[in-house]
């Protein structure tokens, strides 16, 4: 059976007319976008007007099995999760349970942040919108990679070490760690794991079935991708991300078809099924899609956005005169989308299994354009060529490191390493050891396993670490501090690469030299 959807035609001429094309165009762009790519599997939903206009799979869940992705196939959709988060605060907020300005303190008493006007003023919105002070990801480490030994409760505790980069409520910098606090928060009010709350007040309601707040919780799964990466111009599958810490920011598996059902409920102002029943009042449903943290924007083609920023688990912007809301949402070696226009009834859901954002973008934004009915570009080779002048500039960088590094063993340049060995701490982050063996230094974390990984002299005081597992893609310098006496006192960190994800934030590290 064909379906049609209202898609430009695949080519290249971006004043090309708006036409209607099949299903198996449709196909065509993603079978496009999985080869520019190298994304072994895709799935993809369209609802329209309240139905499923589109839901199906592409490609294969492992370039091991070679099994297909079907409109089934569950993928973790890493960030998307956060606006199940402030869904469920909105359902306390219609239960009177709370108020989204409530203090954090109020249900957390052992909350702090880094001064205590903000501990004090701290709100339960605040937890949701990306406008803390804080830097960008600050403090992921402790939920990042996957190998930490971090509690809820010691993440709590740690962020009044975290340092401000930005006013109380002035700037917007993207954040995880609160959304773990709100999960926590949920749990008190709620007397539920923020995992048994997610999957009995919405997922069941919603007959999202298949899907779970987290992997372990999967009643199966038979029908899961799993995460690739490029290592080395080859695609590789790697560890899935399990670490249950991560949930309430990043943690639900989910599949295109139990989405569109998430994504019907929305469009419908928090109502879902025959009966009209309601998850969420309207109410607040429009309270998630009011903005609250400004993001700049320039007013540029296609779209000409004017106004964009965050809501409470939603991005929020204009787009052609509608309003658009948003998430993408990633862990290592899986990136999803999810992009809602209400005024059209329109969603579009794109769940991979690589680390691509250029992918889902393409995807999303040329579906986009034909409701729209605006002109589209070949984004596939747009953001194809975007991604290829990002890589080629970050290798510069890094290829001039690590040829540095080659010359000086070359070169035998000989170093006094003996004075960076030792036990440095960070407040938040704990312990790291640089240690010798048989002639070679390794860094290894104390808290978080897999941070763990040769160490090779750069330039004087300046090391860099080549972690064990390649996936990370972000190799780092260790910048070391001496006093008068030549003794080294600290350890600060940076990634190489610009293109390193933000997550490893070793640039809030503070270490001292403890021993």
């Amino acid at each position: 059976m064909k379906k049609y959807i209202a898609l430009l035609l695949l080519v290249a001429n971006a004043t090309t007319a708006v036409a209607q094309i099949t299903e198996t165009q449709v196909d065509q762009l993603v079978n496009k976008t999985l080869t520019a790519f190298n994304v072994p599997g895709i799935a993809v939903a369209i609802v329209k007007d309240g139905k499923i206009v589109l839901s199906k799979g592409y490609g294969v869940k492992s370039i091991e099995t070679k099994e297909k992705v079907d409109a089934n196939t569950l993928f973790g959709i890493a960030s998307n999760s956060k606006a199940f988060t402030s869904a469920a605060l909105a359902m306390l907020v219609d239960e009177g349970k709370i108020n989204w300005d409530d203090k954090v303190i109020k249900y957390l008493p052992n909350f702090k942040m880094y001064n205590e006007y903000v501990t004090q003023e701290f709100t339960i919105r605040d937890l949701l919108t990306h406008r803390s002070g804080l830097g960008l990801g600050a403090g992921d480490l402790m939920i990042w990679p996957d190998g930490s030994n971090f509690t809820a409760q010691e993440i709590i505790v740690n962020l009044q070490y975290l340092k401000p980069v930005s006013g109380f409520r002035t700037k917007y910098d993207y954040d995880n760690l609160l959304y773990i606090v709100a999960g926590e928060v949920i749990q008190v009010v709620s007397g539920q794991s923020w995992c048994d709350f997610i999957e009995s007040k919405i997922m069941k309601p919603l007959e999202m079935n298949d899907s779970a707040a987290s992997f372990v919780r999967l009643k199966d799964s038979t029908n899961i991708i799993v995460p690739h990466v490029p290592i080395d111009g080859k695609l590789k599958v790697i560890k899935r991300y399990k670490n249950q810490l991560f949930d309430a920011a990043a943690g639900i598996y989910s599949s295109v078809n139990d989405l569109s059902k998430w994504a019907i409920m929305h469009m419908n102002n928090g109502k879902y099924g025959h009966e009209g029943k309601r998850l969420v009042s309207e109410k607040e449903h429009d309270e998630m899609w009011q903005l609250q943290t400004i993001i700049p924007s320039k007013g540029r083609p296609p779209y000409n956005t004017h106004f964009s920023g965050y809501g409470l688990g939603w991005f929020l912007s204009d787009i052609k005169g509608y309003k658009q809301v948003t998430h993408t949402g990633g862990l290592e070696g899986i990136v999803t989308q999810t992009t809602y226009i209400p005024e059209l009834q329109l969603a579009i859901i794109v769940l991979t299994n690589q680390q691509s954002g250029a992918a889902f973008s393409a995807i999303t934004n040329t579906i986009k354009d034909s409701y729209l009915e605006i002109p589209s570009e070949d984004y596939v080779v747009k953001y194809s060529n975007r991604m290829k002048a990002n890589e080629d500039s970050a290798d510069k960088v890094t290829d001039l490191v690590w040829a540095t590094v080659a010359n000086n063993k070359k070169e035998k340049i000989k170093v006094d390493y003996k004075a960076i060995l030792g036990t440095y701490k960070d407040n938040w982050f704990g312990n790291v050891t640089i240690s010798a063996k048989k002639g070679r230094l390794y860094f290894a974390s104390q808290r978080s396993s897999q941070l763990k990984g040769e160490v090779f002299f750069y330039k004087d005081g300046n090391y860099v670490v080549k972690w064990d597992n390649p996936y990370f893609h972000a190799d780092a310098h260790l910048l070391f501090e001496y006093n008068s006496k030549k003794e080294v006192t600290a350890l600060k960190m940076n990634a190489i690469s610009e293109l390193t994800d933000f997550s490893y934030d070793f640039q809030d590290l503070d270490f001292s030299k403890i021993d």
